[in-house]
This record gives structure tokens, sequence and C-alpha cells, in this order.
């Protein structure tokens, strides 16, 4: 997978994700208001916008969790509408959670090793009667959530119930999580929410080395702007349920739509 950074960075990348004039309403509220961008394959791309503006409900239309009156999400050349929201994972979508979604009482491993079983070839007769496929299935995500717990640098905890760890640590192990059911396109709701100045930055390096080592395709959502202009090819800014502006980190960051968005002024 990791031939999709390099073709990335080439511009010779089609787009994984396009998001067409997607509108989204709550009775008389308009969350979502004709939004449209496309996300690279192979890119890192950085959702902004002040509270309220459209941010997360833009997510969990990717997720399927809500559902859009008006325009098109099409992941792959395939409308996402054509899936059921128990499919979105085993499409190739991934998710971590602005707050944690984890099982609190299990370990760091077993918590891994749930987010890879959308992957299981195996129905429910295989799983009960324990046939050869179960087996070999189950000793491949074990193999694979080693993997994953090590690249986190989850080792040490990895026996121990993710209750009685930090809440720095807790955010890795969702990301261990979302990466287990090994996704094409990573969508990371406030992965540096609740975070220390240190454990940004070493965030930073997680991200980038996801997509380079392992090949995925990043739409961050985050406040921390520093964070989200570092690690990002592109940024999609949006404000009041609107895209305001589009482009490279620099572009964004000097718009006069996203300054006035953020400080309530158009001076730079």
């Amino acid at each position: 997978m990791a031939e999709a950074a390099v073709a990335y960075s080439r511009g010779a990348a089609p787009n994984i994700l396009k998001v067409e004039d997607v509108t989204v309403r709550f009775g008389g509220i308009v969350a979502l208001d004709g939004v449209s961008f496309e996300v690279p394959t192979g890119s890192i791309c950085g959702l902004i916008g002040p509270n309220g503006a459209g941010k997360t409900t833009l997510f969990n239309c990717l997720s399927r969790l809500y559902t859009f009156q008006q325009g098109r999400i099409v992941f792959e050349d395939k409308a996402l509408t054509d899936f059921p929201v128990h499919r979105i994972a085993e499409i190739g979508i991934g998710r971590t959670f602005q707050n944690l979604a984890l099982y609190r009482t299990m370990s760091v491993f077993d918590n891994v090793m749930v987010g890879g079983h959308c992957r299981s070839q195996g129905g429910f007769f295989a799983n009960a009667l324990r046939l050869p496929l179960v087996a070999r299935e189950e000793a491949k995500l074990r193999e694979k959530s080693q993997r994953l717990v090590t690249f986190l640098g989850l080792g040490a905890v990895a026996h121990i119930p993710v209750m009685d760890l930090p809440f720095g640590t807790q955010k890795r192990v969702e990301l261990a999580r979302a990466l287990a059911s090994e996704p094409k396109l990573l969508l990371l709701d406030e992965p540096a929410g609740g975070l220390n100045h240190e454990e940004v930055d070493a965030l930073k390096g997680v991200i980038r080395d996801i997509r380079e080592r392992l090949g995925m395709t990043i739409l961050l959502v985050e406040h921390h702007m520093s964070l989200v202009m570092s690690v990002s090819d592109k940024v999609v800014a949006l404000d009041f349920g609107r895209k305001i502006a589009e482009g490279t980190p620099a572009e964004v960051q000097s718009n006069q739509d996203v300054i006035r968005a953020y400080l309530g002024t158009g001076d730079a």
C-alpha cells in the first residue's frame, strides 16, 4: 500500500474520496451546506473549522452514521450510500472518535484484536465449530495485532486493561484498533485532543509514519493548528457548514475567510 503515498507525491494519484455538494439538515438547522472537496489517494488531508463548523457531521456522514439529504459521497468510485453502515470498515474506511470508544475492561491487545475482526472470513458456524479456517485467521489476526502494538509503542502495556492507562496511551490504543481493520482511508477525529505538548509532537511522527509506512490515506479533523499544518498535504476549511477555503496549508492559513472565522477579523 505504500505505493499510494509515492504516487501522491508525484501528483499522479487518483482521488480515493469525493465529497460532492453534501448537505445535511437537522430540522431547520443546516449542518452542512453544499460541501464539496476531494482527497487524493496517499495524501493527508486536514479538515479544520471553528466549533460547530460541521466537521464531525461530515465524519459521521463518511461513517454512514448520518444520512445526508443532498449530494453524493464517492469512495473508490463507488457511492458510499450503496453500502450499509456495518460494511464501512470492510470496504476500507477506518475511524477514531473524538470521545474514546474503547472496551475499558479489556486489555490493550484484545482491543486491537477487536478492530481486526471485520476482516474475518469465517461465518457464525465456522466460528462455532472452530473449523481450521478460524484457527488460521485467529493466528494471523494475533500476529497483525502484535505488529500494530509494537508499531505504536504499546508493547509494555499490551496486557494491561485500557482503563488503567493514561489518556494519551488510550488514544494510541484506539488508533491501533482502527489500523487493525486495514483501512484504505483513515478518519482521525481530534487525535490530539487532551494530549500534552510532547504527546502532540510524537503524534505528528505517528501520522506521517502511518501514511509513509502503511500507505494509508488520512483525513484529519483537528483543532490543533500546528499539527494540521505540519502534516497535511492539503487543508479544507469549513465554517457554519460551508467550505470557505481549500488548498495547501500555507494557502489556507493566509486565506482571509479562514482568518475571519477563527479571529473574527479580516486583518492578517
